[in-house]
């Protein structure tokens, strides 16, 4: 009898321990406690962010690039999004406007200098006009069950090295079976002076995606910036190019470049995966809705500060800043392995809405 009531204390005792292990590993729904794992390595200048394993995205600062960006930016498959050049070569990928890299955050005229159009492309007698985006710090980086979170600050320096801005990001990386997501908060602070945002083309949040999700084009094209700089974008190969654009007000294709739009779809085949990339903006953000600065050629941008050059001077913002003054933009970037619908679209904007309230 004693031997009985011994054993069945030994079975609840394991039974105990194993439920509190298994507890302790895992996070809610099942899932472990590293589920997002999220590692620095200062030496590399990088921050490397995993989803159960799988590689998902890197916050860089390389010495090569004018402001840090997440490169590169992958699909719950292991499928790459963004563009390799120009930190690396890819054959059949254009290598025109070398500041296009990864998913970065910038703009083109604060205070007159230019963070935008910023590489070391630049001619040596524009240097002066450009600015950098330096990475300061990285204050908290957390990995988790249900996502990981990454707490950085940057300085947006002028080519003389005086700062205009700081900047504090938080970054939030989620992912699932067929999906990845990154939120970015970003706080931009003045110091001791007035900064003004003039109305441009080029920024805000900027992702430059592979030659697949490009919109076919038969045509060269030239694009300039407001200096009139010059770019050519060439006619390639079309073979395997599918992408196509639709925003919240139904503009799709070509169309959806310059118009306005709670939330902006980048969708088309990659190799045999299918693969759809949204943008939304949110209501507490500045010039929401945005206008999309959103390219056939590759580049997919949410600019909101753009207003004069978008509506042909029938609107204007220019944002300003007092001295010690700060603006918080938001922002959510999704990418799901399928040709998601508007109605998809729309479901998933009010979830990143109710997030940030």
């Amino acid at each position: 009898m004693r031997s009985g009531i011994a054993n069945a204390l030994v079975l609840f005792l394991f039974g105990t321990f194993l439920v509190s292990f298994v507890s302790g590993i895992s996070g809610s729904g099942g899932r472990p406690a590293d589920h997002v794992m999220v590692t620095v390595n200062e030496e590399g200048r990088r921050v490397d962010v995993s989803i159960d394993g799988k590689p998902f995205t890197s916050y860089i600062w390389p010495t090569t690039l004018k402001k840090p960006v997440l490169y590169p930016i992958r699909t719950a498959e292991g499928t790459i999004i963004t563009r390799g050049y120009p930190l690396e070569q890819r054959p059949g990928e254009r290598v025109d406007h070398p500041h296009h890299a990864g998913l970065w955050f910038n703009y083109e005229n604060v205070n007159g200098i230019d963070f935008w159009n910023n590489s070391d492309a630049i001619k040596p007698e524009n240097a002066a006009k450009m600015g950098t985006i330096v990475h300061r710090k990285i204050i908290s980086p957390k990995s988790g069950a249900e996502q990981g979170e990454l707490d950085v600050e940057m300085e947006w320096v002028t080519f003389e090295q005086r700062v205009l801005l700081k900047e504090h990001t938080h970054f939030v990386f989620r992912g699932g079976a067929d999906f990845r997501s990154i939120d970015r908060i970003t706080t931009l602070t003045a110091l001791d002076d007035k900064v003004d945002f003039k109305d441009e083309k080029d920024g805000l949040l900027g992702l430059r995606v592979v030659r697949a999700l490009e919109i076919p084009s038969d045509t060269p094209e030239v694009y300039t910036d407001a200096s009139g700089r010059p770019t050519t974008v060439a006619k390639l190969d079309n073979t395997g190019v599918n992408g196509t654009y639709l925003t919240s007000e139904g503009k799709r294709g070509n169309a959806a470049w310059g118009t306005r739009g709670r939330w902006c779809n980048l969708s088309g085949l990659i190799g045999r995966e299918p693969v759809t990339i949204t943008i939304f903006d949110h209501p507490a953000n500045p010039g929401f809705p945005t206008y999309w600065h959103a390219r056939g050629y590759g580049l997919f941008a949410a600019n909101p500060l753009g207003e004069k050059i978008f509506s042909n001077g029938k609107e204007e913002l220019n944002l300003a800043l007092a001295p010690h003054a700060s603006v918080t933009f938001r922002y959510r970037v999704l990418v799901r392995s399928e040709i998601a619908t508007a109605e998809a679209s729309e479901a998933a904007y009010k979830e990143f809405v109710a997030a940030y309230q």
